[in-house]
């Protein structure tokens, strides 16, 4: 089974299903990033954005030029023989992989141990707060 890179972002956030990424639920995750980067909760940028964006859904930004290549026909992105009509190459990676050869399994874990560290930053940036504001 290929993965579907559409279908990649967070499962799960503090054992709860995620299901449809809201704007809502970005906004807390960038609220929290801000937190986590030691400043306040109203202080959330537009890469807090981005970063939060690109975890829940796992959407990767694309520079405007890669845009535009990934959006010719795989036969006209690089042709380094004119006229060379090429071969055809098996495949290496099975179907339980991604683009990167990891399985199924490896993304998980690694997922869970982002989310686990992300949760970690969170609760140690409130607690240096809270300590700061009750000296």
């Amino acid at each position: 089974m290929k993965i579907n890179p559409q279908n990649e972002g967070a499962i799960m956030i503090n054992s709860t299903g995620v299901g449809t990424v809201t704007s809502e639920m970005v906004l807390k995750r960038a609220v929290e990033l801000a937190v986590i980067d030691g400043r306040r909760a109203n202080d959330v940028s537009k890469s807090d954005l981005r970063m939060a964006k690109r975890e829940l859904t796992g959407v990767r930004d694309l520079d405007p030029d890669q845009t535009a290549l990934e959006s010719l026909p795989e036969s006209e992105r690089w042709d380094p023989l004119p006229g060379s009509t090429g071969h055809v190459v098996p495949a290496t990676s099975t179907d339980e992989e991604d683009g990167e050869g990891r399985s199924i399994g490896e993304i998980l874990v690694e997922e869970g141990v982002e989310e686990a560290d992300h949760d970690q930053r969170l609760k140690i940036a409130q607690a240096n707060e809270k300590a700061d504001q009750n000296p």
